[in-house]
């Protein structure tokens, strides 16, 4: 009983920890796609390129964080180097003054995450009682997205009252102390894997179903631009900054108030049952937006879009922690979140190239296609052979 409590509260101060970090980072995420168009002039092939570039950074230090973590069993450590981080984006972006200095500032947060991520989703996967691992990851999510939903609410609030950029950039500095401070109490349990020798990279080794699953997560990433064009075309279909801001804080509500009915789903039902119909939510939820026709519509699509992501996150660390070796699950996690960063550096260049050379409905459309392939193929690579907990 005393090891499910230990569990139980690791779980809920690194939920915590993820959503005082989050309420700091989406009090500014909203705002930077309007800061760079509105206050820097710049165009949004510059936003993709800025996105692109600060994912692919990062994705590589997920693996090694991961790996770093595995071997030398520092995963609290790394966690709150990565977290850290936070502060430092908040100054950087401070001193910004073209669209450079937020590169920079994005590039600091970024490779904060990639530091952080795997670390953390190892610690959430140890900590998880058997057979709760969708739901410990939808527990972790929403925390993280009820941060985050208010981290939006307090930048629209910055909006609609007409307080400058900088300003609100320099509150959210606040929260993230909050979080950092916590990691402390997080505590970490070393794992005797009844090895003689400390394991190897060379060690790694995944299934060809894992292998496949993740090749396809790249897939998928390739349509899955920067959240900031969602923002950018709800703009120009008549919303203006401060409803902008709303809507998604709308997405971020719906994520967290689904976020653990989702993983529990995933745990009873197996993780098909909520991967295969969040690709698919994805890909119709795209195709939706690149034929935007009323406001209503709109909040409809955003709602489904928080939807889809609770779905997807808690569902799929929980298959990729179970279908990698117990000993490699943070470096497992970590080639998950790289391949990630990867897909959305060529996805948001992707994405501004056809916004400026096409038209803005063009970068829906191709995410929108991309989604719904994606969602047969996890639907084929999870009827093989199974794996725990009935993936």
């Amino acid at each position: 009983m005393g090891k499910k409590k230990y569990a139980v509260s690791n779980i809920v101060l690194l939920g915590l920890v993820s959503m005082f970090i989050d309420m700091s980072t989406e009090m500014v995420y909203p705002l930077i796609p309007l800061y760079l168009t509105s206050a820097l002039g710049a165009a949004p092939s510059v936003i993709g390129l800025i996105e692109g570039i600060a994912e692919s950074l990062a994705a590589f230090l997920r693996v090694m964080s991961g790996y770093i973590g595995d071997v030398y069993q520092n995963k609290k450590r790394l966690t709150f180097i990565g977290y850290s981080a936070a502060v430092v984006y908040k100054l950087v972006l401070l001193a910004s003054s073209s669209w450079v200095g937020v590169l920079v500032a994005r590039v600091t947060d970024r490779v904060g995450k990639g530091i952080r991520t795997a670390p953390r989703d190892t610690l959430v996967a140890q900590s998880s009682v058997k057979g709760k691992l969708g739901g410990s990851f939808g527990l972790h999510k929403m925390f993280d997205m009820a941060g985050s939903s208010a981290g939006v609410l307090l930048a629209f609030l910055f909006m609609s009252r007409g307080l400058d950029f900088r300003t609100a950039f320099l509150w959210s500095i606040v929260p993230a102390l909050f979080g950092i401070a916590m990691i402390t109490a997080v505590r970490e349990e070393r794992v005797d894997y009844t090895k003689t020798e400390k394991i190897s990279f060379r060690d790694f080794k995944m299934s060809g179903r894992l292998k496949l699953y993740l090749g396809t997560v790249f897939i998928f990433c390739l349509g899955n631009s920067s959240n900031a064009f969602l923002l950018l075309k709800a703009r120009e279909s008549g919303f203006s900054d401060s409803g902008t801001v709303l809507l998604y804080l709308i997405f971020n509500v719906s994520t967290s108030v689904l976020a653990i009915p989702a993983g529990k789903l995933s745990d009873k039902f197996g993780r098909s049952s909520a991967l295969v119909p969040g690709y698919a939510l994805y890909g119709l939820v795209y195709l939706g937006i690149a034929s935007l026709s009323s406001a209503a519509m709109t909040v409809f699509l955003f709602v489904a879009y928080g939807a889809y992501n609770a779905l997807i996150s808690g569902a799929e660390r929980a298959f990729i922690a179970e279908a990698a070796p117990e000993e490699f699950r943070g470096t497992a996690l970590g080639v998950y979140g790289m391949l990630q960063g990867v897909g959305l550096l060529f996805s948001s260049m992707i994405a501004g190239a056809l916004w400026v050379n096409i038209n803005s409905d063009a970068p829906f459309l191709f995410g929108g296609a991309l989604g719904i392939a994606s969602a047969v193929l996890v639907a084929l690579i999870l009827r093989m052979k199974t794996a725990p907990h009935g993936a």
